[in-house]
């Protein structure tokens, strides 16, 4: 299986309740890279690039994330950068 990388934007009650470190943390612990970051509209912004099942349970993780709410992601595959760290922007 090859790596891929996704775009995410989750929407719902996603800021202010620990959502990014949420997913650096998942994503580190899956060998997934790339970063994460808050949008001025109150959604949160991730690409995430590693083979799609590590990226598939990153972003169940934060749907079951205890403090927020996720109400709908947006999600598209993009060209991989061939990134080897996760960060928080």
């Amino acid at each position: 299986m090859e790596k891929v990388r996704k775009r995410f934007v989750f929407h719902g009650s996603v800021q202010g309740v620990g959502f990014r470190y949420k997913a650096c943390y998942s994503a580190k612990n899956r060998g997934v890279s790339g970063w994460v970051r808050n949008l001025a509209d109150g959604s949160v912004e991730m690409e995430a690039e590693g083979y799609p099942a590590d990226i598939e349970a990153v972003v169940r993780a934060l749907e079951e994330h205890s403090w927020g709410n996720v109400e709908s992601v947006d999600e598209e595959i993009i060209p991989l950068v061939g990134e080897y760290n996760f960060e928080i922007h």
